[in-house]
Protein backbone atom coordinates (compact mmCIF):
# COMPACT_ATOMS: atom_id res chain seq x y z
CA UNK A 1 0.00 0.00 0.00
CA UNK A 2 1.10 3.76 -0.89
CA UNK A 3 1.90 5.88 2.06
CA UNK A 4 -0.88 7.70 1.07
CA UNK A 5 -3.33 5.64 1.92
CA UNK A 6 -2.61 6.93 5.34
CA UNK A 7 -3.32 10.56 4.91
CA UNK A 8 -5.51 12.86 6.21
CA UNK A 9 -5.93 16.46 6.61
CA UNK A 10 -6.37 17.73 10.06
CA UNK A 11 -6.73 21.60 10.97
CA UNK A 12 -4.22 22.40 13.48
CA UNK A 13 -6.50 23.77 16.31
CA UNK A 14 -8.17 20.08 16.91
CA UNK A 15 -4.18 19.14 17.70
CA UNK A 16 -4.78 19.69 21.66
CA UNK A 17 -1.73 21.51 23.65
CA UNK A 18 -3.16 20.44 27.06
CA UNK A 19 -4.65 17.59 28.98
CA UNK A 20 -8.77 18.00 29.53
CA UNK A 21 -10.43 18.53 32.80
CA UNK A 22 -10.15 14.99 33.85
CA UNK A 23 -8.95 11.93 32.38
CA UNK A 24 -12.27 10.54 31.69
CA UNK A 25 -14.19 13.51 30.50
CA UNK A 26 -12.41 13.09 26.76
CA UNK A 27 -15.14 11.99 24.23
CA UNK A 28 -14.91 8.63 23.00
CA UNK A 29 -16.14 7.74 19.29
CA UNK A 30 -16.98 3.91 19.13
CA UNK A 31 -16.52 2.26 15.99
CA UNK A 32 -18.42 -0.90 15.63
CA UNK A 33 -17.63 -4.44 13.51
CA UNK A 34 -21.05 -3.12 11.63
CA UNK A 35 -18.96 0.42 10.90
CA UNK A 36 -21.77 2.14 13.22
CA UNK A 37 -19.70 5.44 14.94
CA UNK A 38 -21.02 6.33 17.96
CA UNK A 39 -20.43 9.83 20.21
CA UNK A 40 -19.63 8.89 23.25
CA UNK A 41 -17.67 10.17 26.63
CA UNK A 42 -14.93 8.24 28.29
CA UNK A 43 -16.79 7.24 31.14
CA UNK A 44 -19.30 5.13 28.65
CA UNK A 45 -16.42 2.45 28.84
CA UNK A 46 -18.09 1.15 31.64
CA UNK A 47 -21.08 0.03 29.43
CA UNK A 48 -18.95 -1.23 26.88
CA UNK A 49 -16.86 -3.75 28.73
CA UNK A 50 -18.75 -6.65 29.36
CA UNK A 51 -17.95 -8.75 32.74
CA UNK A 52 -15.62 -11.33 32.05
CA UNK A 53 -13.69 -9.41 29.36
CA UNK A 54 -9.65 -8.45 30.23
CA UNK A 55 -8.92 -5.17 29.65
CA UNK A 56 -4.78 -5.25 29.30
CA UNK A 57 -2.84 -2.20 29.99
CA UNK A 58 0.68 -1.04 29.44
CA UNK A 59 2.40 0.13 32.88
CA UNK A 60 5.37 1.64 31.93
CA UNK A 61 6.21 5.33 33.16
CA UNK A 62 7.65 7.73 31.24
CA UNK A 63 10.93 9.61 32.73
CA UNK A 64 11.74 12.84 32.65
CA UNK A 65 14.10 11.79 29.64
CA UNK A 66 15.13 15.76 28.50
CA UNK A 67 18.01 17.43 29.54
CA UNK A 68 19.84 20.26 28.08
CA UNK A 69 23.05 21.16 27.97
CA UNK A 70 26.38 22.93 26.06
CA UNK A 71 28.93 21.77 23.86
CA UNK A 72 32.76 22.07 24.62
CA UNK A 73 32.33 25.10 21.96
CA UNK A 74 30.11 26.45 23.80
CA UNK A 75 26.84 25.57 21.63
CA UNK A 76 23.98 24.86 22.67
CA UNK A 77 22.15 20.83 23.08
CA UNK A 78 19.35 19.20 23.80
CA UNK A 79 19.15 15.36 24.90
CA UNK A 80 16.41 12.94 24.87
CA UNK A 81 17.46 9.78 26.10
CA UNK A 82 15.53 7.00 24.46
CA UNK A 83 17.27 4.36 26.60
CA UNK A 84 19.51 3.84 29.73
CA UNK A 85 22.03 1.07 29.41
CA UNK A 86 23.55 1.25 33.23
CA UNK A 87 23.88 4.01 35.56
CA UNK A 88 26.51 5.40 33.28
CA UNK A 89 25.36 4.69 30.19
CA UNK A 90 22.50 5.77 27.97
CA UNK A 91 21.75 5.57 24.03
CA UNK A 92 20.22 9.58 23.39
CA UNK A 93 19.17 11.54 20.67
CA UNK A 94 21.31 14.87 20.44
CA UNK A 95 20.28 17.95 18.82
CA UNK A 96 22.70 20.76 18.18
CA UNK A 97 23.86 23.04 15.28
CA UNK A 98 26.70 20.21 14.47
CA UNK A 99 26.37 16.93 15.83
CA UNK A 100 29.06 16.48 18.88
CA UNK A 101 32.27 14.38 17.39
CA UNK A 102 33.18 10.92 19.19
CA UNK A 103 35.52 11.54 22.50
CA UNK A 104 34.28 15.26 23.07
CA UNK A 105 32.79 16.12 26.01
CA UNK A 106 29.12 17.94 26.67
CA UNK A 107 28.69 20.01 29.94
CA UNK A 108 24.78 18.55 31.38
CA UNK A 109 23.46 21.00 33.89
CA UNK A 110 27.22 21.32 35.71
CA UNK A 111 28.22 17.56 34.96
CA UNK A 112 30.51 15.82 32.51
CA UNK A 113 29.08 13.71 29.49
CA UNK A 114 31.35 12.06 27.05
CA UNK A 115 30.21 11.28 23.82
CA UNK A 116 31.13 7.77 23.47
CA UNK A 117 30.13 6.38 19.56
CA UNK A 118 27.70 7.08 17.29
CA UNK A 119 24.86 4.46 16.26
CA UNK A 120 22.91 6.17 12.87
CA UNK A 121 20.69 8.89 14.73
CA UNK A 122 21.29 7.79 18.28
CA UNK A 123 24.60 8.59 20.21
CA UNK A 124 25.66 6.60 23.38
CA UNK A 125 26.73 8.84 25.99
CA UNK A 126 28.49 8.50 29.63
CA UNK A 127 28.03 10.69 32.31
CA UNK A 128 31.14 10.62 34.12
CA UNK A 129 30.39 11.22 37.87
CA UNK A 130 26.74 10.69 38.55
CA UNK A 131 23.85 8.50 37.77
CA UNK A 132 21.59 9.01 34.99
CA UNK A 133 18.69 8.62 36.74
CA UNK A 134 19.56 11.21 39.20
CA UNK A 135 20.93 13.51 37.07
CA UNK A 136 17.55 13.23 35.36
CA UNK A 137 15.30 12.97 38.33
CA UNK A 138 16.86 16.86 39.35
CA UNK A 139 16.79 18.25 36.22
CA UNK A 140 14.71 16.43 33.16
CA UNK A 141 12.01 17.86 32.00
CA UNK A 142 8.65 15.99 30.85
CA UNK A 143 9.28 15.00 26.94
CA UNK A 144 6.19 16.07 25.33
CA UNK A 145 5.53 15.18 21.81
CA UNK A 146 6.60 17.67 19.06
CA UNK A 147 3.14 18.59 18.28
CA UNK A 148 2.62 19.77 21.37
CA UNK A 149 3.94 23.15 21.08
CA UNK A 150 5.02 24.56 24.61
CA UNK A 151 6.94 23.81 27.23
CA UNK A 152 6.41 20.99 29.91
CA UNK A 153 4.80 22.17 33.20
CA UNK A 154 4.57 20.91 37.09
CA UNK A 155 0.84 19.51 35.11
CA UNK A 156 2.49 16.88 32.97
CA UNK A 157 4.55 15.11 35.24
CA UNK A 158 1.08 13.98 36.67
CA UNK A 159 -1.08 14.02 33.24
CA UNK A 160 1.26 13.23 31.02
CA UNK A 161 1.43 9.54 32.94
CA UNK A 162 -0.77 6.74 33.55
CA UNK A 163 -2.46 6.50 36.84
CA UNK A 164 -1.03 2.75 36.69
CA UNK A 165 2.86 3.29 35.37
CA UNK A 166 4.70 1.17 37.38
CA UNK A 167 7.76 0.85 35.63
CA UNK A 168 10.36 3.64 34.28
CA UNK A 169 11.83 3.60 31.28
CA UNK A 170 9.40 4.79 28.36
CA UNK A 171 9.89 8.68 26.80
CA UNK A 172 6.36 8.82 25.59
CA UNK A 173 3.45 7.91 27.40
CA UNK A 174 0.43 4.75 25.98
CA UNK A 175 -1.44 7.37 25.80
CA UNK A 176 -4.98 5.46 25.56
CA UNK A 177 -4.42 5.06 28.99
CA UNK A 178 -4.20 8.55 29.86
CA UNK A 179 -8.42 8.38 29.78
CA UNK A 180 -8.55 6.04 33.00
CA UNK A 181 -8.89 7.32 36.49
CA UNK A 182 -8.82 5.37 39.70
CA UNK A 183 -12.38 5.24 39.95
CA UNK A 184 -13.37 3.78 36.20
CA UNK A 185 -10.72 1.13 37.08
CA UNK A 186 -12.61 0.44 40.51
CA UNK A 187 -16.09 0.36 38.90
CA UNK A 188 -15.05 -1.91 35.69
CA UNK A 189 -13.34 -4.50 38.28
CA UNK A 190 -16.39 -4.63 40.55
CA UNK A 191 -18.42 -5.57 37.71
CA UNK A 192 -16.18 -8.18 36.74
CA UNK A 193 -13.62 -7.09 34.16
CA UNK A 194 -10.15 -8.51 34.53
CA UNK A 195 -6.98 -6.70 34.26
CA UNK A 196 -3.69 -7.85 33.12
CA UNK A 197 -0.75 -5.38 32.86
CA UNK A 198 2.36 -5.80 30.31
CA UNK A 199 5.54 -3.55 29.50
CA UNK A 200 6.59 -1.41 26.81
CA UNK A 201 9.14 1.02 27.06
CA UNK A 202 7.42 3.60 24.77
CA UNK A 203 10.48 5.21 22.65
CA UNK A 204 11.22 8.16 20.37
CA UNK A 205 10.61 6.12 17.36
CA UNK A 206 6.98 5.79 18.20
CA UNK A 207 6.68 9.42 16.16
CA UNK A 208 9.45 8.43 13.80
CA UNK A 209 7.79 9.50 10.29
CA UNK A 210 7.38 7.14 7.39
CA UNK A 211 9.93 8.18 4.49
CA UNK A 212 8.98 5.25 1.94
CA UNK A 213 6.38 5.08 -0.03
CA UNK A 214 5.27 1.90 -0.46
CA UNK A 215 4.90 0.93 3.36
CA UNK A 216 6.75 -2.09 2.90
CA UNK A 217 10.07 -0.85 2.42
CA UNK A 218 9.92 1.01 6.05
CA UNK A 219 11.80 -0.15 8.58
CA UNK A 220 10.14 -0.23 12.59
CA UNK A 221 12.26 0.56 15.32
CA UNK A 222 13.14 -1.40 18.58
CA UNK A 223 11.09 -1.17 21.91
CA UNK A 224 11.64 -3.21 25.24
CA UNK A 225 8.51 -5.42 25.86
CA UNK A 226 7.47 -7.64 28.83
CA UNK A 227 5.01 -9.73 28.44
CA UNK A 228 4.75 -12.02 31.89
CA UNK A 229 3.45 -15.49 32.79
CA UNK A 230 0.60 -13.82 34.71
CA UNK A 231 -0.77 -11.86 31.79
CA UNK A 232 -0.51 -14.96 29.58
CA UNK A 233 -2.54 -16.97 31.67
CA UNK A 234 -5.16 -14.01 32.49
CA UNK A 235 -5.51 -13.71 28.91
CA UNK A 236 -5.49 -17.29 28.56
CA UNK A 237 -8.46 -17.56 30.86
CA UNK A 238 -10.50 -14.90 29.41
CA UNK A 239 -10.64 -16.60 25.86
CA UNK A 240 -11.25 -20.26 27.67
CA UNK A 241 -14.19 -18.34 28.99
CA UNK A 242 -15.46 -16.88 25.75
CA UNK A 243 -14.77 -13.45 26.94
CA UNK A 244 -12.99 -10.51 24.68
CA UNK A 245 -9.35 -9.12 25.08
CA UNK A 246 -9.35 -5.46 25.25
CA UNK A 247 -6.11 -3.60 24.21
CA UNK A 248 -5.92 -0.55 26.12
CA UNK A 249 -3.36 1.30 23.38
CA UNK A 250 -0.91 0.21 20.17
CA UNK A 251 1.39 -0.35 22.73
CA UNK A 252 -0.43 -2.98 24.21
CA UNK A 253 -1.22 -4.42 20.56
CA UNK A 254 1.90 -4.51 19.57
CA UNK A 255 3.46 -6.22 23.20
CA UNK A 256 0.13 -9.28 23.09
CA UNK A 257 0.41 -10.22 19.40
CA UNK A 258 5.24 -10.02 19.33
CA UNK A 259 4.11 -12.67 22.00
CA UNK A 260 1.82 -14.45 20.27
CA UNK A 261 4.07 -14.45 17.49
CA UNK A 262 4.52 -18.60 17.13
CA UNK A 263 0.45 -18.52 16.67
CA UNK A 264 0.40 -19.63 20.55
CA UNK A 265 0.20 -16.71 23.55
CA UNK A 266 4.09 -17.24 25.44
CA UNK A 267 5.56 -15.12 28.17
CA UNK A 268 7.94 -12.52 26.45
CA UNK A 269 10.68 -10.65 27.68
CA UNK A 270 12.62 -8.90 24.59
CA UNK A 271 12.61 -6.49 22.26
CA UNK A 272 10.41 -6.24 19.42
CA UNK A 273 9.91 -4.18 16.05
CA UNK A 274 6.70 -5.64 15.27
CA UNK A 275 5.10 -3.62 12.07
CA UNK A 276 1.28 -4.55 12.14
CA UNK A 277 -0.02 -3.40 8.71
CA UNK A 278 -2.83 -4.24 6.85
CA UNK A 279 -3.22 -7.25 6.09
CA UNK A 280 -1.99 -8.95 9.22
CA UNK A 281 -3.86 -11.44 11.23
CA UNK A 282 -4.38 -10.40 14.70
CA UNK A 283 -4.12 -13.92 17.08
CA UNK A 284 -4.67 -12.29 20.45
CA UNK A 285 -6.75 -8.81 20.44
CA UNK A 286 -10.75 -7.97 20.15
CA UNK A 287 -10.96 -4.88 20.88
CA UNK A 288 -8.98 -1.61 20.88
CA UNK A 289 -9.01 1.74 22.87
CA UNK A 290 -6.98 4.14 21.14
CA UNK A 291 -6.03 7.95 21.12
CA UNK A 292 -5.99 9.68 17.23
CA UNK A 293 -2.84 8.83 15.39
CA UNK A 294 -0.41 11.40 13.22
CA UNK A 295 -1.35 10.84 9.30
CA UNK A 296 1.00 8.35 7.74
CA UNK A 297 2.04 6.62 10.60
CA UNK A 298 2.44 3.34 11.49
CA UNK A 299 0.43 3.43 14.41
CA UNK A 300 -2.53 4.61 11.57
CA UNK A 301 -1.61 1.73 9.78
CA UNK A 302 -2.19 -0.48 12.70
CA UNK A 303 -5.89 0.57 13.56
CA UNK A 304 -6.46 0.62 9.89
CA UNK A 305 -5.21 -3.25 9.91
CA UNK A 306 -7.49 -4.09 12.81
CA UNK A 307 -11.24 -1.87 11.90
CA UNK A 308 -10.88 -1.62 8.58
CA UNK A 309 -8.51 1.07 5.84
CA UNK A 310 -11.82 2.54 5.17
CA UNK A 311 -13.48 2.35 7.86
CA UNK A 312 -10.78 4.39 9.83
CA UNK A 313 -10.95 7.07 6.82
CA UNK A 314 -14.40 7.30 7.70
CA UNK A 315 -14.38 7.67 11.53
CA UNK A 316 -11.09 10.13 11.38
CA UNK A 317 -13.29 12.26 8.98
CA UNK A 318 -16.11 11.77 11.12
CA UNK A 319 -14.22 12.98 14.63
CA UNK A 320 -12.68 15.98 12.40
CA UNK A 321 -16.14 16.86 10.99
CA UNK A 322 -17.55 16.40 14.93
CA UNK A 323 -14.34 18.80 16.48
CA UNK A 324 -12.43 15.87 18.46
CA UNK A 325 -9.41 16.67 19.87
CA UNK A 326 -6.27 14.52 18.43
CA UNK A 327 -3.10 13.27 19.23
CA UNK A 328 -1.74 12.35 23.20
CA UNK A 329 -3.87 14.64 25.11
CA UNK A 330 -6.77 14.22 22.26
CA UNK A 331 -9.82 12.37 22.65
CA UNK A 332 -10.09 8.48 22.58
CA UNK A 333 -11.63 5.72 20.17
CA UNK A 334 -12.82 2.36 20.71
CA UNK A 335 -12.35 -0.78 17.99
CA UNK A 336 -14.08 -3.41 16.67
CA UNK A 337 -11.45 -5.89 15.06
CA UNK A 338 -13.08 -5.90 11.77
CA UNK A 339 -14.48 -9.53 10.87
Amino acid sequence: MHINDFDFDLPSELIAQFPPQSRTSSRLLKLAVDKQIDDLVFEDIEAEINAGDCLVINNTRVIPARLFGKKATGGAIEILIERIESNQLAIAHVRASKAPPIGSLLTVHGHEVKVVERDQSLFVLELLAKQWMDLLSEYGQMPLPPYIERPDDILDHERYQTVYAKQSGAIAAPTAGLHFDESLLKALKNRGVGLAELTLHVGAGTFQPVRVDNIEDHVMHFERVKVSQKAVEAIRATKAAGGKIIAVGTTVVRSLETAASSGELLPYEDETNLFIKPGYDFKVVDRLITNFHLPKSTLMMLVSAFAGVQEIKQAYQHAIDNRYRFFSYGDAMLLDKKT
